[in-house]
């Protein structure tokens, strides 16, 4: 006598969507952070994003310089300190004065003290001629002028070019240097030079 085959069990999809919605739910409370923890995760995210946003903007900051010649080498500094470039004319030389202070200027009835880089970085001289000018520069009341072969152009560099220094530049231009270009442009830290007390140029003038 044979056996009768047994039907199989009909399949109940209601039931078995029921229990993967429980364990969704179940899944979901166990992976939910607290409100404390999201909190946490929401301050760590902003502040990467402020991280990456300040380091985009770093990387693209510029400064705008102007470029002049000292010595046969090419130097800058940063146009946001230079009142005027002027012709060098009327130069009074200043007895008893350290050998870098070149002498005074009568610029539009303002007496100014002229710095000569070149006896104050050590580089070599040549004679004065009516082709040299004058960058006037100042931050707040300090006001004086530093002699320059030529004035070539006015541009902008990056920030994230400039170098911090070369083994080659040592001594007094290291001290003044604001940093170097991939083109070995030697920007010049012009808040240091005039902020230096051991220039000092306002009361050199005065005495």
């Amino acid at each position: 006598m044979s056996q009768e085959k047994r039907k199989p069990a009909p399949v109940n999809f209601r039931e078995i969507e029921q229990r993967l919605a429980t364990a969704r739910t179940t899944i979901e409370r166990i992976w939910a952070p607290t409100t404390e923890e999201t909190q946490r995760i929401l301050r760590a995210r902003a502040l990467a994003l402020a991280q990456e946003s300040t380091l985009d903007e770093t990387l693209d900051e510029d400064i705008e310089v102007m470029e002049f010649t000292l010595a046969y080498e090419q130097y800058a500094i940063e146009t946001r300190y230079v009142r005027q470039v002027a012709a060098l004319e009327n130069l009074t030389p200043l007895p008893c004065t350290p050998a870098f202070l070149l002498g005074i200027v009568n610029l539009r009835g303002a007496i100014l003290p002229v710095i000569d880089l070149r006896k104050l970085f050590e580089l070599p001289e040549r004679g004065l001629t009516d082709l040299h000018r004058i960058i006037v520069l100042q931050s707040g009341k300090i006001l004086f002028g530093i002699l320059a072969d030529t004035v070539t152009s006015v541009r902008r560099i990056l920030l994230a070019d400039l170098q911090p220094s070369l083994p080659t530049l040592t001594g007094v231009r290291r001290t003044y240097l604001a940093g170097i270009t991939p083109e070995r442009l030697v920007v010049l830290d012009a808040e240091k030079l005039l902020m230096d007390e051991s220039i000092n140029v306002q009361d050199q003038v005065a005495e």
